[in-house]
């Protein structure tokens, strides 16, 4: 997914920014709100969020909403230090889809984000184009199979097969997964990861596989013809760092 981070505080964007890329996002960044319209505004633009700063240098992020919902449908989720009932309803009116006040927690970021996404999309934020062999439906905590089975999930199971299947192909580490899922990078809660992949595989079948991915955690791919279900030979439960 493609993200447009709208802030002018480098510190923070940088920290952002390496956040965001760490659980599979392609993060763009710039520092003013004409540049940010302009962007967004360009023909074939490539954003699929913005994470929209209200106080910037140059405009008021409510003109920077304002401008592009003229033109664009684009979700956007204001990020701001503005705690005020009127500040939220303003930004609100102006046409954000979700308002996050700092300090905030990446975790907290991240599910506001993916929510945000699934309203807009009516449906799971993993991009289509990058067909991991079946379809996560997150509200009703199911996937449905290639052979037409429908497999209910937990809570947890969907929220870390999100988690995967965002980036299909790519691994994603056990620390960034335990932060989006668990809200927690305790390394002695990692066995509770282990075991929601292990039943995962299980659910999974024939129709997507989890792979370790020795020293960093787990990724998850469409097996090829005559492969088996569940792990890719020598894989092994628990052997992240």
């Amino acid at each position: 997914m493609r993200a447009l981070l709208v802030e002018d505080d480098s510190g923070l964007a940088d920290a952002l920014v390496q956040g965001l890329r760490g659980h599979g996002w392609s993060v763009r960044h710039t520092t003013t709100g004409r540049d940010a319209v302009a962007i967004l505004t360009e023909p074939g633009a490539d954003v699929d969020l913005v994470l929209l700063d209200m106080g910037l240098p140059d405009h008021d992020g409510l003109w920077v909403c304002q401008q592009v919902r003229e033109r664009s449908a684009v979700p956007i989720v204001a990020v701001t230090a503005r705690r005020s009932e009127s500040a939220v309803v303003g930004a609100l009116r102006a046409g954000v889809d979700d308002y996050v006040t700092k300090p905030y927690s990446l975790a907290v970021l991240l599910a506001r984000m993916d929510a945000v996404l699934r309203r807009s999309h009516g449906r799971s934020t993993e991009p289509p184009a990058a067909d991991p062999g079946f379809v996560h439906d997150r509200t009703a905590r199911e996937v449905h199979l290639p052979d037409g089975a429908v497999v209910p999930l937990t809570a947890k199971e969907s929220e870390l097969l999100a988690a995967l299947a965002r980036t299909p192909g790519e691994p994603v580490s056990r620390a960034a997964l335990m932060e989006e899922v668990w809200d927690t990078t305790w390394v002695g809660a990692s066995r509770t990861l282990d075991v929601h992949v292990a039943a995962l595989r299980a659910k999974l079948a024939e129709g997507a596989r989890i792979e370790t991915v020795r020293g960093v955690g787990y990724r998850l791919v469409r097996p090829a013809p005559g492969d088996a279900p569940g792990d890719a030979p020598g894989d092994a439960p628990g052997t992240g760092p």
